[in-house]
């Protein structure tokens, strides 16, 4: 599988639970509990793995600074998840109406993330590096990721 077919199945995957995730009712505390548990750790093995061999392959392949700025904003958008908007819905009852507003929130701000990286970031990718170097990448992608998942669990 090459690296953006796995990113995108990721995306998919992503899109499936933070809209489970948004769609619940105040009273499904223990759904709203496991569905932010795996999520963010979804999240965090994607992000891992875009941030330590994906981005890295973009900015070696690319010495354009609209490609530097690009991972730049990915990287930041990824902290903000992980540093303020899972920590808040830690912090936050499970169930109440702001609950389900910062769980809309998460889920919007998702969205917006892999909707840039598919239309802007992937077709960059696909322009700058051939197809057997993202099956490779794919692969070790993958691997990184079986590894964090096992690590996370």
């Amino acid at each position: 599988m090459d690296a953006i077919t796995l990113l995108r199945d990721d995306h998919t995957m992503l899109r499936e639970l933070t809209q489970q995730f948004a769609d619940t009712a105040e009273k499904a505390v223990e759904t709203r509990k496991k569905l932010l548990k795996r999520i963010e750790m979804e999240l965090k093995a994607h992000t891992t793995i875009e941030e330590e061999l994906f981005y890295p392959a973009l900015l070696d392949a690319s010495d354009d600074i609209k490609d530097a700025r690009m991972v730049a904003e990915g990287i930041e958008e990824h902290r903000a998840a992980d540093k303020k908007v899972i920590p808040d819905l830690h912090k936050a009852d499970e169930s109440s109406i702001a609950y389900s507003g910062e769980a809309k929130v998460l889920k919007d701000y998702i969205f917006h993330h892999l909707k840039e990286e598919e239309e802007e970031m992937f077709p960059r990718v696909r322009e700058l590096i051939g197809r057997k170097e993202l099956q490779e990448l794919g692969e070790k992608m993958l691997a990184r990721k079986k590894e964090l998942l096992g690590e996370l669990a």
